[in-house]
């Protein structure tokens, strides 16, 4: 048994090894989470049960100011001051390699104990129920939460990732260790099942998003090759349902099974998955902000290594082309949806790795050099905004777009790039030129087809390309730029 410092956390015992606090973490999980799926499937079949609870595993950690490990170069992997740090955690079978990293580098950097044990927060029943039941009714529901717990959302926000937990906001107890608590992450894990009509399981650590269907069928039928070519390093293909298609020859253990779905979900999902979830996962997220905000404040819990925004844009310049490219550098935002969360006055900057890769990789499958590629993808500001009919309020938006140098208008880039900074995501946008409303340019029903033909597939070849690129060495990606003051140890 370990001290009090953890505070309300009971059961606590010290781990030197990753395994076996591991290990722990598990046994807490599986068995509060089975006590209560079997007082839920009691309920069910009418028999009353008196009040059943779940509580999160807690992981924590003491770093005295002789241990504490500062390292320059470090953008992860350690507190950045002496002190009592703690989270609790979920679904250990989904983040098994993760949290053992995360760990692993705790015990590397301080070398203190971690120490493992029985939360006072108690695992909500939606989080842990996966199936869907008819045995339950309207009627039903007042009694189920007097047994089951039920989501406390004055507990589940994003406090930590926005770097307002301390002051007036301040929690008692250990300071945080993650940027997301346990709540936090099953409420995005749930509303991605929602939105998706995929698990979070088949989310690979890279994604691309797109505002278009053509990039999806252009996905589809990339993946459906890869699948045919036995020495693809992609083992299977999750549609939304989910249907999951595998490759000729995967190894043992990944066998076909689901069926698409007959309508389409608010953000279908498509995950072309690698054995060590380095795959791609495509999300055509739709039109607009909104949809943009919401697909990455759930799939940041994940902790991807990276995600990319290809799509299409209006071209502001004259000199630009229909087909042109777009890799912008920074970002005009004013699309609302984070103004609470992420102050305007806050830069959204560009990240080095991401840039190179996404400029190297047009060069590459283009084939274009020097003047010719300089002509053909310019860098510079996008501007994102909320107004679907921008051009119809030109002339009032024209002083901001001229005075922000933007060369680009479209409605996902600055919030996909915006939340990736908020929640240290590396991210990255490159646009293609779809039309040039201000010049007049609007693409005729011939040149729309032409257009979609030559760019789409090629486009989205770029993006490939350039996750293939920043696999080598995800760990580049995660720059220190991204890093707050008080920056919580997991990354």
């Amino acid at each position: 048994m370990v001290s009090e410092v953890h505070g309300s956390v009971r059961d606590l015992f010290e781990f030197t090894d990753a395994d076996r606090a591991l290990a722990r973490i598990k046994d807490i999980y599986a068995t509060g989470a089975n006590a209560v799926q079997e007082a839920f499937n009691r309920f069910g079949q009418g028999q009353q049960s008196s009040p059943v609870r779940a509580y999160y595993p807690y992981l924590g950690i003491e770093v005295p100011p002789e241990k504490l490990h500062v390292e320059s170069t470090l953008s992860f992997g350690a507190p950045r001051d002496p002190g009592v740090y703690g989270t609790t955690l979920t679904r250990p079978d989904l983040f098994e390699q993760y949290y053992r990293e995360q760990i692993e580098l705790l015990l590397k950097n301080h070398d203190v104990p971690v120490v493992v044990g029985v939360s006072d927060r108690p695992i909500p029943l939606p989080f842990l129920v996966e199936t869907a039941t008819d045995s339950i009714g309207p009627n039903d529901i007042r009694p189920m939460q007097l047994i089951f717990d039920m989501p406390d959302l004055a507990r589940t926000d994003d406090d930590i990732a926005n770097g307002v937990h301390y002051g007036a906001n301040a929690s008692p107890g250990p300071k945080p260790l993650s940027l997301f608590s346990g709540e936090r992450v099953d409420y995005s894990l749930a509303r991605l099942r929602h939105y998706t009509a995929t698990a979070p399981e088949h989310f690979q650590k890279f994604v691309l998003f797109t505002n278009y269907q053509r990039y999806v069928d252009e996905f589809i039928e990339f993946a459906k090759a890869q699948l045919d070519d036995p020495k693809s390093p992609y083992v299977a293909f999750v549609e939304p349902g989910p249907k999951v298609s595998v490759r000729k020859n995967a190894p043992k253990g990944w066998g076909e099974s689901g069926e698409a779905v007959k309508q389409l979900p608010q953000m279908p999902s498509y995950h072309l998955v690698r054995e060590d979830g380095l795959g791609v996962t495509l999300v055509n997220i739709g039109v607009g902000p909104s949809n943009a905000k919401t697909a990455t404040d759930h799939i940041a819990v994940l902790r991807p290594h990276c995600w990319l925004m290809l799509g299409h844009c209006a071209g502001l310049r004259r000199s630009q082309l229909l087909g042109d490219y777009v890799l912008a550098h920074g970002y005009v935002r004013d699309d609302h949806v984070l103004d609470s969360d992420l102050p305007l006055w806050i830069p959204v900057p560009p990240i080095a790795e991401v840039q190179v890769a996404l400029a190297d990789s047009v060069t590459k499958i283009t084939g274009l050099k020097g003047r010719e590629m300089k002509a053909r993808m310019r860098t510079g500001t996008v501007a994102t905004t909320d107004n679907r009919n921008w051009e119809l309020r030109y002339s009032e938006l024209f002083v901001r777009l001229n005075q922000s140098r933007a060369i680009a208008v479209d409605m996902e880039s600055a919030t996909i790039a915006a939340n990736g900074f908020r929640f240290r995501v590396p991210y990255g946008t490159l646009l293609c030129v779809s039309d040039k409303p201000v010049h007049g340019e609007l693409k005729l029903p011939g040149m729309a087809n032409n257009f979609y033909r030559q760019r789409i597939g090629q486009h989205l070849q770029v993006g490939l390309d350039t996750i293939d690129t920043l696999r080598q060495d995800v760990n580049q990606l995660h720059s220190r730029k991204l890093r707050s003051l008080d920056e919580p140890a997991f990354r």
